[in-house]
């Protein structure tokens, strides 16, 4: 399972069902489970308490009754809910985890939190309340309809977990011993709201690089830097790869035929290669670390039906997104710096040997030069969103969970910043298109072109002062909510696969 795997089949109305294979695994784990009922010896979550908690020894007359106290009692979510798809993501992703073995979990539990994917019941799970030492806080509102509490979007309305499963024609579930801590006790909503946002990433970058090559053609860059031989020279991290990528996109440019302005240009053109590569090397950590939750059994504690134990792991931890997420907000914010840099430089005439602001009218017109400053407050935005949230930790649980990788944060941090990056990347995209029109001795290539008609699309060449943010704002919608990424996919082909964007 990878990311564009899980949201389009939850973002699906396909039916929904375990396969003959999981079933037996979940009545093979179960068997373990009954076993150590019987026994009586203590084991985490099954007939102790939890946390700080771990002391207490259930007796057998508490231990169903437990389960929905244990997550009854975690639903401490706050703040507005997640995407429906994360939260639909995040069901589906539990339940593949539940068919891979490991969870304890009864079949009745399993089959009835898959009913409710299947039925179109979308638990309502809010955004805040998971440090990623597991996401119990946020996956007990996300299993809470099973049973008939917390809240659900059913048919596009927002209502009681009750109500949801009634409009479905489904029964509330009787939890099993196990079941509470089994169904709840796993990072699946950290799992699926990385897989949406790193998806977004990719989408992100493609578009960005496309941007930036139509950039550099209306500057009439030196595009001799993107030479094979060169980064071979120096293959740093996808510097090699975006090479290719950049010459793919500038395919048919007629820069490609001509003599270079000048013999090289400033950092934010003549290093977009290294940079960018390096911004495709961290979004292949990025890719690898959703992929290893999207299919781990992050269980604990795992049973391990093969040898009839029950074993405490840390594999509800999610470190590894946390740094990955953390490590892209930084290379973006290094994109984002490129990009400032370049919108200033086009509108400088000294350097790009176009009018001034990249106005036609000359004199007090302000053409593009106050963008300028929205651009610089984006690039401080974005820059603020680069801080890394990994870094702390409070202890919590009387002293028991004193780590905490912060991965939902994370997550959200770099969400956050991909939308102000959109806005920038509009502007960069809206002046490089004016500095093409102006210049008018550069056809485009292949890539690059498609951005410039992408932005005429939707605005005009700017012949008078007129209000840039809403042109801006027009070409971001343009850009990034259109076919634009899928036509670069189809564009560039094998060098958009080495780059990890495919």
């Amino acid at each position: 399972m990878d990311a564009p795997r899980l949201l389009a089949l939850a973002g699906s109305d396909d039916g929904f069902a375990y396969s003959e294979a999981a079933l037996a695994r979940l009545a093979a784990d179960r068997v373990v489970v009954q076993a150590h009922v019987a026994a009586g010896e203590p084991v985490y979550g099954l007939n102790t308490g939890l946390g700080g908690n771990l002391g207490y020894r259930l007796d057998s007359s508490e231990v169903l009754v437990y389960q929905q106290q244990i997550i009854r009692g975690r639903m401490v979510g706050m703040g507005e809910p997640l995407p429906a798809l994360v939260a639909r993501a995040a069901l589906l992703a539990r339940c593949i985890g539940l068919a891979r073995g490991g969870s304890g979990v009864s079949v009745s539990a399993a089959q009835g939190l898959l009913a409710l994917l299947d039925r179109g019941v979308t638990p309502v799970v809010p955004g805040i309340g998971s440090i990623s030492a597991g996401d119990l806080g946020l996956c007990a509102h996300l299993v809470a309809p099973l049973f008939g509490e917390g809240e659900a979007w059913y048919q596009g309305q927002r209502c009681s977990g009750s109500q949801a499963l009634a409009r479905a024609g489904l029964e509330p579930v009787q939890l099993q011993a196990k079941d509470g801590l089994g169904l709840i006790n796993a990072s699946a909503v950290t799992a699926a709201y990385a897989a949406l946002v790193a998806c977004a990433v990719s989408d992100n970058l493609l578009v960005a690089a496309a941007v930036a090559a139509l950039a550099a053609e209306g500057y009439a860059a030196n595009l001799s830097v993107l030479d094979s031989r060169i980064a071979a020279a120096r293959p740093g991290a996808g510097q090699t790869a975006a090479a290719a990528l950049f010459r793919a996109l500038h395919a048919g440019s007629s820069l490609l035929q001509s003599k270079p302005r000048s013999p090289q240009d400033a950092l934010s053109f003549r290093t977009m290669a290294p940079v960018f590569g390096v911004a495709f090397s961290v979004l292949g950590n990025v890719t690898e670390a959703v992929n290893v939750e999207l299919n781990a059994r992050a269980d604990s504690p795992l049973v391990l039906a093969g040898q009839g134990d029950m074993l405490s792991t840390p594999n509800f931890h999610t470190p590894g997104i946390a740094l990955a997420f953390d490590s892209m907000a930084i290379a973006i914010t290094q994109l984002a710096s490129a990009s400032v840099q370049r919108i200033i430089k086009l509108q400088t005439p000294q350097l790009s040997g176009l009018p001034k602001y990249l106005s036609p009218v000359g004199g007090a017109s302000v053409g593009f030069n106050a963008m300028q400053k929205t651009a610089a407050a984006l690039h401080a935005a974005i820059r603020l969103k680069a801080t890394p949230a990994s870094l702390d930790a409070v202890v919590v649980s009387d002293m028991v969970e004193d780590h905490a990788a912060h991965a939902m944060l994370c997550i959200r941090k770099l969400d956050e910043q991909l939308q102000l990056y959109q806005y920038l990347v509009a502007v960069e995209a809206m002046l490089a298109a004016q500095a093409l029109d102006l210049r008018g001795s550069v056809t485009p290539g292949a890539g690059s072109g498609a951005v410039s008609r992408t932005v005429r699309s939707v605005v005009a060449t700017l012949t008078h002062d007129r209000p840039g943010g809403l042109d801006a704002m027009r070409v971001s919608t343009a850009l990034f909510d259109g076919p634009l990424a899928t036509g670069l996919r189809q564009t560039a082909g094998a060098a958009i696969a080495a780059c990890g964007l495919s």
